[in-house]
């Protein structure tokens, strides 16, 4: 089966990598293990991950990379992340260390750190320190002007790879009297300080990716030449925002290689193992346990696909998607994973060679980071409550960037260029998947009319409408506050990333459900049982109508069964002799 266009180049770097079942294998699950175990960097699977080219998917064509479309580059992380998810995080963070020269720095100086990433190098990010945390405009590592450049001191901590990065690019408080508009971006290259200006710091222990780099640095009189600026002196916190919004959306890749990986141990179990005279699998709430699991997971999927999309196709509107999709999808894959622990029962737990490798517990100890970096759950809720008041006026003017909304939704259209200076820290349009919902709750009740649709489907799309206006409503009410922001807020902004999940689920189905016509597309399956779990979150306190969700059982075991990936696309998996 051939992959769908979008996963071709992480088809191909799977099939370098061969079948991570295969314990000859370099990346492979039982490697992986033992790193873990030894608490040891990944090395050597990094290096082959060179090897085969993956640091040229993080450097944009324009500055002599290969990154084309960054709904690619997403399937490409989340590959490896099925595999690992240390490794994804080791590995991809050059991604996010460079990121900033993408977004904020002249051509010469992308295509110069392009080249290096081309030929290995690795990039940090020094955002954080270990009193402020997420507080970024609290910073204390500050830069001072000193002759043609800068001399950095202070500390940054919980940075990834911050002892492996030959380059780290750092946030610093350029003048202490601009607010804001004091921090500006070094891409500073330790390799070309005194070595006498900067330490590492000791690495930090982790409950999970236990074998990656995290820890910091401490700069004392550091000098930097002023090429290391990053954009202009004081655009540092901007560059950083409009940064997040690439890496936010990008780090959903994660997620959902970490569900790909525990989905396919929950259903192998439950195909196998025999229980009470049964198949584990025939049991009524094992595969309702394993139905919501892959409902929710094909839900973030499509919030994905058109999250990473709209890097190109609505790229005004980042401010809004990001953050929805660095809230909804971790939280979300938390659950599943914590739902299938329990279809595993006690070789949920289990550790080293007794069962599968320990992976199960390995992911479910890996992913809980993934809410954390790039901005925490709390952050990114935050930056929509901010956000209601712009969201709600261009609501009701029913505000919709079509030609971009079309181009985020169908799959097989062609992206624009990604234009960095669309990027926006406020969402001035709204967001056109939202904006749009009633138009596409039409279609489908027309098409349900129509027999085109089942009839439960639509009315599943009708309530997700009525639901939007009453979380409309609540947004509306909301009085912007600076600091104190009420816990009501935050509910409220949940129950928005619901809907926006809801209606790039809607609008997916829709535009694709022709040309993907298969078991899950075809009747808009997968979109009702979605749009349940949608609702679900939505309305916490009513019955769950999710009789849908039995119907998706034997499509995920087909899947399974047939050595592909649990996706709304066609996705076959690696697999070879030992």
């Amino acid at each position: 089966m051939s992959p769908h266009p979008v996963q071709r180049r992480a088809a191909l770097l799977d099939s370098g990598l061969g079948d991570p079942a295969n314990t000859g294998r370099l990346f492979s699950y039982a490697r992986c293990a033992a790193l873990d175990e030894r608490e040891e960097f990944p090395v050597e699977i990094c290096r082959e991950l060179d090897l085969l080219g993956l640091p040229r998917a993080y450097v944009p064509v324009a500055y002599g990379g290969e990154l084309r479309g960054y709904d690619e580059t997403l399937q490409l992380i989340r590959a490896v992340a099925r595999r690992d998810l240390t490794v994804a995080i080791a590995h991809g963070k050059t991604f996010l260390g460079a990121v900033s020269a993408w977004v904020g720095g002249t051509p010469e100086q992308a295509r110069a750190l392009g080249a290096r990433i081309a030929d290995g190098a690795v990039v940090s990010w020094g955002l954080t320190e270990r009193e402020h945390g997420s507080d970024l405009l609290a910073g204390e590592v500050t830069a001072a002007a000193h002759g043609a450049g800068y001399r950095v001191s202070g500390e940054k901590w919980l940075i990834n790879n911050a002892n492996r990065g030959e380059l780290v690019c750092l946030l610093a408080r350029t003048d202490a009297s601009a607010g804001a508009r004091g921090f500006s971006l070094l891409l500073v290259d330790k390799q070309a300080l005194p070595r006498e200006t900067w330490r590492p710091l000791p690495g930090v222990k982790l409950h999970g990716i236990r074998g990656a780099d995290i820890g910091g640095l401490s700069f004392t009189d550091a000098p930097v030449p002023g090429s290391a600026l990053v954009g202009t002196e004081g655009a540092g916190a901007e560059i950083v925002l409009k940064s997040l919004q690439l890496t936010r959306t990008l780090c959903a890749s994660l997620s959902l290689g970490a569900a790909d990986n525990a989905l396919d141990l929950a259903v192998g179990y439950a195909r196998h193992r025999q229980a009470y005279g049964h198949r584990l699998l025939d049991l009524p709430q094992t595969r309702r346990l394993l139905a919501r699991s892959y409902a929710d997971v094909l839900l973030c999927e499509a919030l994905t696909l058109v999250s990473a999309r709209s890097i190109h196709a609505l790229t005004g509107e980042l401010s809004v998607v990001s953050a929805v999709a660095k809230y909804l999808v971790p939280t979300v894959v938390d659950e599943v994973l914590a739902r299938l622990g329990t279809v595993l029962g006690a070789r949920s737990l289990l550790a080293g060679d007794t069962w599968e490798h320990g992976r199960f517990q390995k992911v479910q100890r890996d992913h809980r980071i993934v809410g954390t970096f790039d901005g925490n759950t709390l952050v990114n809720l935050h930056a929509l409550v901010n956000h209601f008041p712009l969201l709600v006026r261009q609501s009701r003017k029913r505000t919709v960037d079509t030609a971009g909304l079309a181009a985020a939704t169908v799959l097989d259209a062609p992206l624009p260029e990604f234009d960095r200076e669309g990027l926006s820290l406020l969402p001035r349009t709204g967001s056109s998947l939202t904006q749009s919902l009633a138009g596409a709750v039409a279609e489908i009740t027309a098409e349900a009319a129509g027999g085109g649709a089942p009839a439960s489907l639509a009315a599943a799309a009708q309530q997700l409408l009525a639901e939007a206006d009453a979380v409309l409503e609540a947004m509306a009410g909301h009085r912007p506050t600076a600091v104190a922001v009420p816990a009501q807020a935050f509910t409220t902004a949940e129950r928005y990333a619901a809907v926006h999940a809801g209606a790039a689920a809607l609008h997916l189905w829709l535009r694709n459900r022709h040309a993907l016509d298969d078991g899950l597309w075809s009747g808009g399956l997968w979109l009702e049982a979605a749009l349940t779990r949608v609702l679900a979150r939505l309305r916490p306190g009513l019955p769950a109508h999710d009789e849908v969700l039995d119907r998706l059982v034997p499509h995920l075991t087909a899947q399974h069964a047939g050595g592909r990936l649990p996706s709304l696309l066609p996705y076959s998996l690696v697999k070879d002799s030992a």
